[in-house]
């Protein structure tokens, strides 16, 4: 590694700033860690690690007069790339690069890459399903929550790697090339992050930057943007669609799943056979179904991993039922296209938990996608005033849009509001933050509660 010896700068102390860190240390850097939270506390952050005597901690504003000393820095998806601190290193000449790439640098094994506004986490999850039942070395990494470099070192030259990538990530890469990218679509998403819908698009895209004719990238024809994209990138396209037959491509028509090579219409799967529900998810496992079949796997294989599949948790999670009201978890429901997902997989009247962290988002497509399946909504968090006017401007009747202080008082509210045969939904349309550290807390927190009522 040419940063042997020199000093790396890991910029955050969550999980991915961590393991970047103790990879780095294995490589014999010296790697301080740094985190713009002064609450933090240092001897927490060092109790993380396994090797902590090696390892220096900044919090709160960092050293200018350190930025000389540095060789490289390594920055975990939750530090956006426009900080004035992030500027300043650049600005002194220095690269910039994220966990992921870190890990890629080291690695360069077999990659297969997911990303997309929505979707990414049950494809990865399904891909990953599909690739252990016939290849022994899988891993599955990324912002599905094993940091890549955690198990890079671990890998030998057969292991293939199953990513789950998001935009945050994207921004950082640099050299890192997938054999086949997919993604799954891109809406509305991160404007607080990226500031326009140009740049999200923009960064999405970046996960083909060093694809080649050799390699593949799945891409979702009924997107008008990926449609448009997939016309003048180098890797083989492999389109899919939920909507039409495709002359050559993987689509769903009259509840079956087919793959078209132009020539030949092979039938892959039934719908009705499968334990996940909703096009949304369809699409998802046709996604996976494409990645599989370009890289080896048998149609029976993928067959029987995808009939299988029971989904992921946080996204439309069945929870239970009581007094004849079922409850469904759909935290992962974090922007609104997401949440549209959610209320076109449910079959009965719903109140709906939405709001939490505003990530600068349009709600008005979210709310006209009710369709009259909504009898209540129930707010909470940051956005919540900002989804009620929208909801009120779309004609969605005031007197039934409720707000609560915390998501333990949304459920029991929703609990007394609803009727044998209703659905309570959460499925936010918002993110976590704020109240909980992330979905994954958020939709625990629903499923105690709703064992409480």
């Amino acid at each position: 590694m040419v940063w042997k010896h020199k000093k790396v700068l890991v910029f955050g102390a969550g999980k991915s700033g961590i393991r970047a860190c103790e990879l780095l240390i294995k490589e014999g850097v010296q790697p301080i860690i740094y985190d713009g939270n002064s609450k933090l506390s240092k001897q927490e952050i060092l109790n993380k690690l396994c090797e902590p005597k090696q390892v220096e901690v900044i919090l709160g504003e960092f050293p200018e007069r350190m930025i000389a000393e540095l060789s490289l820095v390594i920055v975990s998806p939750g530090v956006p790339c426009d900080l004035p601190v992030v500027k300043k290193f650049k600005e002194f000449g220095l690269a910039v690069l994220g966990e992921i790439e870190l890990a890629y640098q080291l690695g360069k094994k077999k990659m297969l890459a997911i990303t997309g506004t929505n979707g990414k986490t049950t494809t990865t999850t399904l891909l990953g399903q599909i690739m252990r039942s016939y290849y022994q070395e899988v891993y599955v990494v990324g912002n599905i929550g094993t940091p890549y470099s955690e198990v890079v070192l671990e890998q030998t030259e057969n292991a293939i790697t199953v990513i789950e990538i998001s935009s945050f990530q994207l921004e950082t890469i640099d050299t890192f090339h997938p054999k086949i990218s997919a993604i799954t679509n891109i809406t509305e998403d991160h404007l607080n992050r990226h500031h326009t819908m140009e740049e999200y698009i923009r960064v999405k895209k970046m996960i083909v930057k060093n694809q080649t004719e050799e390699d593949v990238c799945v891409l979702n024809y009924e997107n008008d943007i990926l449609r448009e994209f997939g016309k003048d990138i180098r890797p083989k396209v492999i389109y899919f669609s939920s909507r039409r037959v495709l002359e050559q491509g993987i689509y769903l028509e009259n509840g079956e799943i087919k793959i078209s090579n132009g020539k030949i219409i092979i039938s892959v799967v039934r719908t009705n056979d499968l334990k996940i529900l909703g096009i949304h998810n369809f699409e998802n496992v046709m996604v996976a179904i494409a990645i599989a079949k370009d890289l080896g796997v048998p149609l029976n294989s993928i067959r029987k991993s995808i009939c299988n599949f029971t989904g992921v948790a946080h996204r439309i999670e069945y929870v239970t039922e009581k007094n004849g009201v079922k409850y469904y978890n759909d935290s992962k429901g974090t922007n609104p296209a997401a949440a549209i997902k959610g209320i076109q997989a449910m079959n009965r009247p719903i109140v709906l938990i939405g709001g939490g962290f505003d990530k600068e988002s349009s709600y008005a497509e979210w709310i006209n996608s009710f369709d009259g399946k909504v009898k209540d909504l129930v707010l909470i968090g940051q956005s919540r005033e900002k989804i009620a006017k929208s909801a009120i401007a779309c004609g969605f009747p005031e007197e039934h849009i409720l707000f609560c202080k915390n998501l333990e008082e949304a459920v029991k509210t929703c609990a007394e509001k609803a009727k044998r045969g209703d659905t309570v939904l959460l499925s936010p349309a918002c993110a976590s933050w704020g109240q909980f550290d992330n979905y994954e807390q958020r939709g625990d927190k629903f499923k105690e509660y709703v064992k409480w009522i």
